[in-house]
């Protein structure tokens, strides 16, 4: 079902429990849940353990909802060697390259800032998932230098951009 959103019209609220539910449709392979939930989020799933590797409750979960609640998008963050550290970000199929990808980004960024004292944002993309890549590097994230022991350099990169105050 293809949702009539306008991005404007959506705003980021905390993740609701339900949510997960949502989420766990938006998956329905191996590839597509290991492309955004990296190589250690099991499949298949259940809800246990889809929350589970979400790491629900312990990590802030935001979704991007229009004003009748439906969820657009889904993205975390935490605070990462001085950076806010944006994860698991996720559109909803149906509404793939509309800008919503680029408007969940921003608004976590902005939210990041405002909950970590950090000028600068990171996350991780695999190279083959050239959809997020294209995303993330027309938002301003380049390729920095891997972090020492975290696990598949050779099939991930790790970008950063600086958070200017007039953007956030």
């Amino acid at each position: 079902m293809s949702l009539a959103l306008d991005t404007q019209a959506c705003t980021l609220c905390r993740a609701e429990e339900r949510d997960i539910d949502l989420l766990m449709r938006w998956f329905p392979d191996k590839q597509s849940v290991t492309n955004w939930g990296g190589p250690g989020f099991r499949y298949p799933f259940t809800r246990h353990s889809f929350a589970e590797d979400l790491y629900w409750r312990r990590m802030d979960s935001f979704s991007l909802r229009d004003r009748d609640g439906r969820v657009a998008a889904f993205g975390q963050l935490y605070p990462r060697d001085g950076r806010i550290h944006l994860a698991r970000l996720v559109a909803d199929p149906s509404l793939r390259g509309q800008g919503f990808g680029k408007r969940l980004i921003a608004e976590l960024m902005r939210q990041g800032r405002s909950m970590f004292a950090c000028s600068e944002a990171s996350l991780f993309v695999f190279r083959d998932n050239l959809a997020a890549c294209r995303c993330y590097r027309s938002m301003g994230f380049t390729r920095a230098e891997y972090p020492e022991n975290m696990p598949y350099a050779d099939v991930c990169d790790y970008l950063t951009r600086s958070l200017p105050v007039e953007e956030i």
